[in-house]
């Protein structure tokens, strides 16, 4: 942090600065500041449509010839080993859809490859929603985070870090950007078992289980993980926040706990009631079960869609895919009464015509598999 030395002249309605290279940076600081605070909508929606409307590209930089040397007495350091981190070797895991590599070079070598090598950006609506492979998203959010490459089309995560300075430390309460009082509970032994990927729920089990071990999570299994966690098990959604908070590759602030406040009903969503049926999701955007038969091994010999509901299967089913409830999986922690109107409605067999596959989801259900419930008064 820094501060600039300048004095306000009400007469003239101006800033006098020291230095004149001063005036741009102070005052594009002061645009930014009035913007959060007095401009800034409370809906995402209304920012996007904003943006989207009426902004523009800037001319690009050119290169600089070189770069200035430190100044004299400054000890460059070291790079901190793993070792010195109290760390090992990171593992990778074959199953991963994103084997990250750090620093700029890869950054600009995924940018080719999803822009130019593969031109997987022609297909990213209808693909965005996968949960298998590498190229179903960007994956640039690493590298964004860390300021390794420029943001591009980045709508929702700008407007997330303005949501930030709007609100200070409010992104991090209890109750919120709301100051809604929800009765939060802080059962260790449930969240243990949502962060362990041990609930029971394959596709909330498949989800953590992946973050676990790759420190990745895709878009659509970020949405419904923290759903669960805060709709279906009412926990305080601050454990969710810090638990990706420790995991994530792609960690940013301002996303993350935004994203949490969104889903736990007390953020930038008008939709204060909005919870996702993790049954219909997991039919929606895993219909044949590829993607839990790839993280939850032991419901490896299920077929179809039916893995999502393994509690449901008869004994003679169970015992043809070497499943036995309560020892090889055990029933979920929890049950939501919505989730019966799905359970028979499950694919047995590969995706319809035309899919491409289990994460694929075509473009007119791009809200497929939500389900929103407006009414305060109706209980789960």
């Amino acid at each position: 942090m820094f501060f600039l030395a300048a004095s306000y002249d009400p007469f003239n309605n101006s800033f006098n600065f020291p230095r004149k290279r001063h005036r741009k940076v102070l005052e594009t600081i002061l645009q930014v500041h009035c913007y959060c605070n007095f401009l800034l909508p409370d809906i995402y929606t209304q920012f996007r449509k904003v943006v989207e409307g009426q902004g523009r590209v800037r001319p690009v930089l050119s290169t600089p010839e070189q770069v200035k040397a430190l100044p004299l007495g400054l000890d460059e350091g070291t790079i901190p080993t793993f070792e010195g981190l109290g760390q090992t070797e990171p593992v990778e895991d074959f199953r991963s859809a994103f084997p990250c590599r750090g620093g700029e070079t890869e950054a600009l070598a995924r940018l080719k490859h999803y822009f130019w090598d593969t031109n997987a950006v022609a297909t990213y609506k209808e693909n965005r929603n996968g949960m298998i492979g590498v190229d179903y998203s960007t994956k640039f959010s690493p590298w964004l985070a860390l300021g390794l490459t420029c943001q591009i089309k980045l709508t929702r995560v700008n407007y997330f870090k303005f949501v930030g300075l709007k609100y200070g430390n409010r992104v991090f309460h209890m109750n919120g950007l709301q100051d809604k009082h929800v009765s939060w509970k802080t059962d260790m032994t449930l969240f243990n078992a949502w962060k362990e990927g041990r609930t029971r729920v394959p596709f909330v089990d498949a989800n953590m289980r992946e973050l676990a071990l790759t420190g990745f999570m895709s878009n659509r299994g970020r949405q419904n993980v923290a759903s669960f966690l805060t709709k279906d098990l009412g926990l305080d959604w601050r454990l969710g926040a810090e638990w990706f908070e420790y995991l994530l590759v792609d960690h940013d602030v301002c996303s993350n706990y935004g994203n949490w406040l969104y889903s736990a009903g007390i953020g930038n969503d008008p939709r204060e009631n909005r919870k996702f049926n993790m049954i219909k999701q997991g039919l929606d955007y895993d219909n044949n079960g590829d993607y839990v038969r790839q993280w939850v091994p032991e419901l490896q010999g299920i077929k179809g869609g039916d893995i999502h509901t393994p509690w449901t299967l008869s004994n003679s089913a169970l015992s043809r895919a070497q499943v036995s409830l309560n020892e090889t999986y055990p029933s979920p922690v929890i049950t939501a009464p919505e989730w019966s109107r799905h359970i028979n409605n499950k694919s047995s067999g590969p995706p319809a015509k035309g899919r491409k596959g289990s994460s694929y989801t075509p473009r007119q259900h791009k809200d497929r598999g939500t389900d929103f419930y407006f009414s305060k008064n109706k209980s789960f």
